[in-house]
């Protein structure tokens, strides 16, 4: 072991340490369990202006026009409002829009998503609401679409994707929601994304070779709820598929059923198969677990109409060809012509790739 890399070493264990200190140290100015800021709007565009009053609960939706995950969630949000119309008030409060959207665009817009946006609607006034919320909460980094559930006690109760709105409802309107659990919960999950991603910065000088899976075993072991963090899977899963592609296997399998502070990381094996498939000569199986790992994103995919699901299924019966599955590769092969042709307007180009494609499939 080279003086140079136990340097590189110690840097990153430094790194973990300062990181941890400086999350105990920098709390947000809005987190949950707090009163939350006031309303500051413009102007209501759509239903009666609303205020903040003890007894009753809201959610305040952030969104803007141009933001096409925040147009999906828009049905999802109205559905909500329906089903908790005596319990729970829906707020959407149009943020962050370009200088060039007037805000007759933004009232023209409101108009034209008529019941696909069923509650109340407001543009914010003077980035008041981004700055007091967003930024106060530390979500900017999140993005929009953003949801905010404020309790009867006019505190916040949560923070996080309206698709995970239908879990957490129930529980906040019967008082079985632990605000304190949810507290905790949202700061560990902050302070690891902050550790993976400063620990990737330093992970980054190393080539993908048994050094770095040292640094990784030495970040994990001082922090073992980041083994399966999205970056440091990243890292993992390609260093092993250079140096033993059976245990990168292993490890990615795991890597897919293993949540960390998000989701688990199924992009991390899906951009590092895509990175080596024409750099290395990997097996069969690290194919499937590729192609495994494109059906579990469908699966979770809250709102398809915003992804490219052809493009998935291709990519998907590809890497089951290189795995020489033919039936899944037929399958999926034809699961993505079918998406393609129930798109309004489909290019013959990419129809004709797509097909060309599955006769491949069909003579292996």
């Amino acid at each position: 072991m080279t003086i140079r890399f136990i340097f590189q070493l110690l840097m990153l264990l430094c790194i973990i340490t300062v990181t941890t200190h400086a999350q105990n140290e920098q709390a947000s100015s809005l987190n949950i369990g707090d009163q939350v800021p006031p309303l500051r709007v413009r102007e209501w565009i759509k239903g009666a202006p609303v205020r903040f009053e003890k007894g009753k609960v809201y959610v305040v939706e952030f969104w803007a026009t141009w933001c096409k995950p925040c147009i999906a969630a828009m049905p999802h949000l109205s559905a909500l409002a329906r089903e908790y119309k005596d319990g729970i008030t829906i707020l959407g409060i149009d943020i962050l829009e370009k200088q060039t959207t007037s805000p007759e665009k933004v009232k023209a817009f409101v108009d034209s998503m008529g019941s696909r946006m069923d509650y109340h609607v407001a543009a914010e006034d003077s980035n008041f609401m981004v700055t007091g919320w967003l930024d106060a909460s530390g979500s900017r980094d999140e993005g929009i679409p953003r949801s905010f559930v404020v309790n009867a006690e006019g505190r916040l109760a949560w923070i996080g994707h309206p698709k995970d709105l239908a879990e957490v409802l129930p529980k906040i309107v019967n008082n079985t929601w632990d605000i304190k659990e949810a507290f905790e919960k949202r700061n560990l999950n902050k302070h690891l994304a902050e550790l993976d991603r400063e620990t990737n910065y330093e992970l980054m000088k190393y080539s993908h070779d048994s050094s770095a899976l040292l640094a990784i075993d030495e970040i994990i072991r001082k922090e073992p709820k980041l083994k399966y963090a999205p970056l440091i899977a990243y890292n993992t899963f390609s260093t092993l598929l250079k140096t033993n592609p059976h245990k990168a296997y292993e490890y990615g399998k795991m890597v897919l059923v293993t949540p960390s502070y998000e989701e688990p990381a199924l992009s991390s094996i899906i951009n590092a198969v895509s990175w080596y498939s024409d750099k290395l000569k990997l097996p069969a199986e690290i194919y499937q677990l590729g192609a495994v790992a494109y059906q579990t994103k469908i699966d979770q995919t809250s709102y398809t109409q915003i992804v490219n699901m052809p493009k998935l299924y291709n990519k998907m019966a590809e890497w089951y060809g290189r795995a020489k599955d033919k039936s899944k590769a037929i399958n999926a092969q034809q699961k993505a012509i079918e998406g393609l042709k129930r798109k309004k307007n489909f290019s013959a180009t990419e129809m004709a790739a797509f097909e060309f494609q599955l006769q491949l499939y069909k003579k292996m």
